[in-house]
């Protein structure tokens, strides 16, 4: 008897588990998310399961691209974009909001819909917001689809670096000194803003960092050394995002550290320093994907200084309420203590990415790290729990 003719549930039974990689976005990281996702899709074992790559374009049309990893790549420095991936450039991929059917259909104008088939976890590969912020997450909780990593208020916290903030520090997590200018009081009273900020650099110290308050990969980031260079980078951020943070320089050494959901529990992995980049102001951007300036794996800390900084890594986890990873960047200051810059709960994820290779250090390869965050977003109910 063929499978065909086999009843629905014994079918579904036997056929691999459905995976969609969806990236790309409509944030300013859409191309370095167009990077993560060919080098999941490289990594994923299609003998244990069936992929379906859904890149989302930058002004939010969900497209089906081909299954074709070797054309995400970075070429001549330039990012990839989905719109050279789609297969169609009107074409779009709905996936029903109602939790009973995991279905996806695409559809063009004039053509009847046609349906791909239903989904069985969704593997988002978004950075920034539109993705990365609970957006996603909040669409394939009310579509009753499992999704790798953090959940909806993880997800949000975790993408607005105001309110991570405020969650470490109100569970006892070291941070530095900052402010945050929001949207109306900027448009408000930019001149009041400005005393502020000014008012902190006079406290803290020049040189300052004028950052997007919801946006990663070092986009927007500008280094100031004094008051004449606030204007063009407090613009720079607001390009971004119309909140931004202003923080002050900590002294010291960068340091990372992974965490990943096991069964037992979180755990962190060997943590990795980010060295000084003598070609750039700070690890940017450029630095980070362009010229690929590499972090040392594992830091060169003493067994003490390591065990700490597991013990910040996995804290800042639980204290954000995260699922299946996190990178967690910290400063160990020249006092010899360690302060939480920030947490990504889903942080660049190629081959070469700080995440990964710090997990290939603590025994976990590339291909066995995407199948253990796959298989526990199975595992893993949607819904409150």
């Amino acid at each position: 008897m063929s499978s065909e003719n086999l009843p629905q549930s014994t079918e579904q039974q036997l056929r691999k588990p459905r995976v969609a990689v969806v990236f790309g976005g409509r944030s300013s990281e859409h191309g370095i998310s167009v990077v993560t996702a060919g080098a999941v899709l490289n990594a994923i074992d299609r003998t244990k399961y069936d992929v379906l790559p859904i890149g989302i374009t930058t002004d939010g049309r969900w497209a089906l691209t081909a299954d074709e990893p070797e054309r995400m790549g970075i070429t001549d420095r330039k990012m990839p974009d989905v719109a050279q991936l789609a297969e169609s450039d009107e074409g779009g991929v709905v996936l029903s909001v109602d939790p009973g059917s995991r279905e996806v259909v695409y559809s063009e104008p004039g053509s009847v819909p046609k349906a791909l088939g239903e989904v069985d976890v969704v593997f988002p590969v978004l950075h920034g917001p539109y993705g990365e912020d609970g957006t996603l997450q909040g669409l394939l909780e009310l579509s009753g689809v499992p999704y790798v990593g953090a959940g909806v208020l993880a997800s949000a916290v975790g993408q607005d670096k105001e309110y991570m903030k405020r969650v470490f520090i109100s569970f006892g997590l070291p941070v530095g000194p900052y402010v945050v200018v929001r949207p109306r009081e900027w448009d408000n009273d930019s001149q009041g803003a400005r005393k502020r900020i000014t008012d902190f650099a006079g406290e803290h110290g020049w040189p300052l960092f004028i950052k997007p308050a919801r946006a990663g990969s070092s986009i927007g980031i500008t280094k100031v050394d004094d008051a004449s260079g606030l204007d063009e980078a407090i613009e720079e951020a607001r390009r971004h995002d119309p909140k931004f943070l202003v923080e002050s320089l900590l002294r010291g050494r960068e340091i990372e550290c992974g965490v990943l959901e096991f069964e037992d529990g979180p755990r962190a992995s060997v943590p990795a320093e980010i060295p000084p980049v003598t070609s750039h102001d700070f690890y940017d951007f450029e630095a980070k994907y362009i010229d690929a300036a590499s972090g040392i794996v594992p830091a060169p800390l003493t067994d003490e200084e390591t065990a700490e900084v597991q013990r910040l890594a996995v804290e800042a986890f639980e204290a954000a309420s995260c699922e299946g990873l996190v990178r967690a960047d910290f400063f160990l200051t020249e006092d010899g203590g360690f302060v939480i810059n920030e947490i990504n709960t889903l942080p660049g994820f190629t081959p070469i990415s700080m995440y990964p290779r710090m997990w290939q250090e603590s025994g976990v390869s590339y291909p066995q790290l995407v199948d253990r965050l796959i298989q526990a977003a199975l595992d893993r109910p949607t819904g409150l729990r």
